[in-house]
């Protein structure tokens, strides 16, 4: 038995079983990250002594005969924007190279409670802005598919940590994608929950009407068992919300309603993917589910208006990071030059274009033409979805136009970069919740399928995942 190949579920079983032990379980994901880390290097930071620490008291557990959860002794990866306390995090910037978090992310704190192990922090595009992962300050993280290529972004270290048998799971942060999008590159599942469902304190923010946290797994029953974990309303985010008690009964598939947008089929999608996801579709179909055309009319506004919204939030979210409370400090003359230093140095290149994006889309003169606007077309698109989700269940599309590209290929090119996200913004700025799950691959990359939901319909969307991964 090769204990990184498990899934957590797997895991969970073993360890009851007494077939192996927590420790013996987190020493071998070590000695995996040892060996891939270099070449992936999906890890910014490990935690190796106090992991395996942690795992000898769920032995201890075990050992007692006590009960267990089903994430006791699970290790598992963090993206490097969560707190975890007494661990760097750095959101992949030099601004906070050296910063040490004092407290722990309420889902940090909920895993711990539940025995989870975590590993280590893993690699992001800085303060997750990008596509590709390649925007970190510490380097790019590879695609364990082909290391030449992309493992998306900007949770590309979660995701190829999960992918490359690093970890049996981990926690990314989604603004426009970036679960899904790495999921998808990386082949594996996914999860955007429904904004509110899990808290953000803790999480570094970026563009905070958009954020949120979901896991990325090696398959669905466990990305419902760490969203399950980690959901729920919580005092310390006013924005979090606790879910409604029916989740609209159970899915039967000889019933459901699938749209299929056409808006997301056009000109520019790589015709493999194309035809992996419409494969995909039709095994739906032909187990008895209707599939209906519907309309998203405002799609082909919706990246624009994202890349106003997310801006504009972003540059007032970073406007903490000035050189004085705490992170990198370029010591000047002026107040006014150890500001402008910091900034300038201690930003990426792409941190910085989009804090001017945001100021000059929120400045005198300029915020009803951008910011504004980009507003009323986040309404329009909350309402093509509401209109939509009148004649269907679920919307399916893919998750990416594209396959995983070379390391290198778009970085030079911000608006191609960009154009990367268009079929997962929308979904950030309805707040809705969407799954990414392996449809297929082209050669050895592959191919992620969205399903789209209604608000807090997450059940719905592992229902539907799962009816596909069991065909497979």
């Amino acid at each position: 038995m090769i204990l990184t190949d498990l899934t957590i579920a797997q895991a969970h079983q073993g360890l009851k079983r007494k077939e192996f032990s927590a420790v013996e379980l987190c020493s071998a994901h070590f000695d995996n990250i040892k060996k891939r880390n270099e070449e992936i290097f999906a890890y910014l930071s490990l935690r190796e002594e106090a992991a395996l620490k942690e795992a000898q008291a769920v032995d201890g557990l075990i050992g007692s005969n006590k009960e267990i959860t089903a994430l006791s002794g699970i290790p598992l990866a963090i993206k490097d924007n969560i707190l975890v306390e007494g661990m760097k995090c750095t959101a992949a910037s030099k601004i906070l190279e050296n910063y040490t978090a004092p407290y722990d992310a309420t889902v940090v704190k909920k895993l711990k409670k539940q025995g989870a192990i975590i590993l280590g922090k893993a690699n992001l595009d800085e303060f997750a802005m990008g596509s590709s992962t390649e925007n970190s300050s510490f380097g790019p993280t590879h695609n364990p598919h082909d290391t030449t290529r992309v493992p998306g972004g900007s949770s590309g270290g979660s995701a190829a940590a999960v992918a490359g048998n690093m970890a049996l799971g981990a926690l990314g942060s989604d603004t426009g994608g970036s679960i899904r999008l790495p999921a998808a590159f990386c082949g594996a599942v996914g999860l955007k929950p429904t904004y509110g469902t899990v808290s953000r304190f803790g999480l570094m923010a970026f563009a905070s009407s958009l954020d949120q946290i979901g896991p990325i797994t090696k398959n669905v029953q466990d990305a419902k068992i760490i969203f399950e974990a980690i959901s729920g309303q919580d005092k310390m985010d006013s924005t979090s919300v606790a879910p409604p008690l029916s989740d609209g009964g159970k899915l039967k598939i000889d019933s459901l309603r699938i749209g299929v947008p056409k808006e997301y089929f056009i000109k520019g999608i790589d015709p493999q993917v194309e035809e992996s996801v419409r494969s995909a579709i039709k095994k739906y179909e032909e187990s008895g589910a209707k599939i209906i055309e519907v309309s998203l009319p405002h799609t082909e506004y919706a990246l624009p208006a994202y890349y106003i919204v997310s801006p504009s939030e972003a540059s007032a979210n970073l406007a903490r990071y000035d050189g004085i409370k705490y992170g990198f400090s370029k010591r000047e003359d002026s107040l006014l030059e150890v500001y402008l230093k910091s900034r300038g140095e201690g930003f990426g290149a792409e941190v910085r274009r989009r804090i001017m994006l945001g100021t000059y889309a929120l400045s005198s003169g300029y915020y009803d033409a951008y910011y504004k606007r980009a507003l009323k077309v986040r309404t329009k698109v909350i309402e093509d979805f509401n209109n939509a989700f009148k004649k269907v269940d679920l919307i399916f599309t893919p998750t990416s136009p594209v396959l995983p590209f070379k390391i290198g290929e778009k970085i030079d090119d911000p608006l191609s970069m960009y154009l990367v996200d268009v079929y997962t913004v929308s979904i950030n700025l309805a707040g809705l919740p969407a799954l990414s799950l392996p449809c297929g691959k082209v050669g050895e990359l592959p191919v992620g399928l969205q399903i789209i939901g209604q608000p807090f319909q997450e059940n719905r969307l592992f229902e539907a995942a799962s009816f596909f991964e069991n065909l497979s």
